[in-house]
Order: structure tokens, then C-alpha cells, then sequence
């Protein structure tokens, strides 16, 4: 007869697990927030609001933690479910995330903006402090989103086709060198054998999805949604028939935009505009 396994009342939800073992970890340790603090280096309010689970914390400060609890791996490991858990999203986007964790392919268009799972750290950072967000909740969005990344990565990653609006190339970062980073990503990206990227230039004309980005998910069961967003509110389309609509024109912006090699040169001559950093 097989040994029953130990039901241990724990949180089932990654983000409050997370945290449950934080404060697990400690009581055992018997040590208090201001010495976890003084042991790490780190300050205190890292650690209560990690606890509380406001905040994820950095994986740095994780590793720190399961060096110091003798947890080798265990809160890393907890950390990467709290990262991918759909939960720390925005409620709009919970569901869509839960798809694309398990989409077998995907398309996107973007029409001002990379994908997020195109999008360096720099430039997540700024996207959402450009939508409000600051301080706690900032930093908790810009590991969400990162976190993101790892659907495209792996061997066994989905094939994943993308077209920028040439605005996506024009709209650039603040910061000189970190547009830079985001540009060079986006060249390596493309060189990725799961990833085809295409550039639609300005002076194509007019289109269906000129006002609004859009991104297809085939799922393992065959079907395709979408989930189509703008300057104001993003909604997820499940209707068959809406979605093959925006497909179609889809299939017809790819028809305008520039083959992948000649989108590889048009964004390697778009770094070549891109000011050097003075060296310091």
C-alpha cells in the first residue's frame, strides 16, 4: 500500500506560499527582521514586506536567503512560481496570461510598443511608470512582466512570429543607451530560431489593426484567441469568428512588411542612430 502523503496546510497559491516560507524559515531560525537584515545586509523592510507579500523581492536577495536558511535552491524555486503565478497580474490580464503560459504558438503585432516578451528591463521600467505606476507596485509589474520572457525560452519553446510598426523603432527610451540595449535585444531576438521578426515601414498604408496592437495564441486544442489592446483597455476575443477576422488581417500586414533579414538591417541602421554614451 503506498505511503500517504503529508498534507502540510500550506497556501496552494505560489505568491502566498511564497511568503508563508519566508515567515516559516525565520520563526525557525529565531531571528528577528532587524537581525535578518544585519546578517544579509539588506534592509529590514525588504524582508517584512516580502513576508507580507507585497513584494517578491529580487532573486539576488533570494539567493542570499536560502544561503543563510541553508535552503539550497527551495526559495529560488518558490520565487520562479511566484514570478509566473497569473495572479500578480492585473485582473484584466489574468486569463490572457494563463493562455499564453500554455500557447503552442503565437503572432503579435505591435503597434507603438515591443511585445513584453521582447522588452528589456529598462524599458518595462518605463513603460509602466509611463502608465502610473511607481514605488512598490512598479517594481512587483516589472518582475511580473520579466518573468513573462520564459514562455519564449527553452527547447521546447513555442514558435513565436512578431511585426513592429516602424513607430515601435521611433518611439525611443529616455536614456540613450538603454534604448540601445532594447534594440540590440530585439536584433538577438530575432536571430532565435523559435522567433521571426518583422518590420512594417511607415508609408504602407492604412489597416485594420493601425490603431491597436494585437497578439494570437493557438492553444493545444487547436483553437486561436486573441487579445487586442490600445491606449485605453485591452480585451481578450475568444469568438471564433472575430479572431479569424483579425487573423486575416494579420496575414495581409505580413504581406507588407519587410522579410526578416531586411528587418534585421532596417533596426541594425536604426542602432546606427542611436548616440554613444560619452565614456566616463
Amino acid at each position: 500500500m503506498p505511503q500517504r502523503r503529508v498534507v502540510t496546510g500550506r497556501s496552494q497559491e505560489p505568491r502566498q506560499r511564497f511568503a508563508e516560507e519566508l515567515r516559516l524559515l525565520r520563526a525557525e531560525r529565531g531571528v528577528s527582521l532587524k537581525g535578518l537584515a544585519e546578517e544579509l545586509g539588506w534592509d529590514a523592510s525588504n524582508f517584512g514586506k516580502m513576508e507580507s507579500g507585497r513584494t517578491l523581492g529580487s532573486p539576488e536577495l533570494v539567493e542570499a536567503l536560502d544561503q543563510f536558511y541553508g535552503t539550497p535552491g527551495l526559495l529560488l524555486a518558490l520565487w520562479e512560481l511566484a514570478v509566473g503565478d497569473p495572479s500578480q497580474f492585473k485582473e484584466q490580464y489574468r486569463r490572457y496570461m494563463v493562455l499564453e503560459a500554455e500557447a503552442t504558438s503565437l503572432w503579435h503585432y505591435g503597434v507603438s510598443r515591443p511585445p513584453g516578451v521582447l522588452q528589456t528591463p529598462a524599458y518595462v521600467r518605463e513603460a509602466l511608470a509611463a502608465g502610473g505606476l511607481k514605488g512598490e507596485e512598479l517594481e512587483q509589474q516589472v518582475v511580473a512582466r520579466i518573468g513573462r520572457q520564459a514562455v519564449l525560452e527553452g527547447d521546447d519553446a513555442p514558435p513565436f512570429r512578431v511585426i513592429l510598426s516602424e513607430a515601435v523603432l521611433r518611439n525611443s527610451l529616455r536614456v540613450p543607451g538603454e534604448w540601445r540595449e532594447q534594440l540590440e535585444y530585439l536584433v538577438a531576438a530575432g536571430a532565435r530560431p523559435n522567433i521571426t521578426l518583422h518590420v512594417l515601414p511607415f508609408g504602407t498604408g492604412l489597416h485594420r489593426l493601425d490603431s491597436m496592437s494585437v497578439m494570437f495564441l493557438r492553444l493545444a486544442e487547436g483553437r486561436t484567441v486573441a487579445y487586442t489592446e490600445n491606449d485605453v483597455r485591452g480585451e481578450l476575443i475568444e469568438e471564433t469568428s472575430r479572431v479569424e477576422l483579425l487573423h486575416r488581417t494579420y496575414d495581409d500586414v505580413r504581406d507588407l512588411a519587410l522579410s526578416p533579414a531586411e528587418s534585421r538591417t532596417f533596426i541594425l541602421r536604426m542602432l546606427e542612430e542611436v548616440p554613444c554614451e560619452p565614456s566616463t
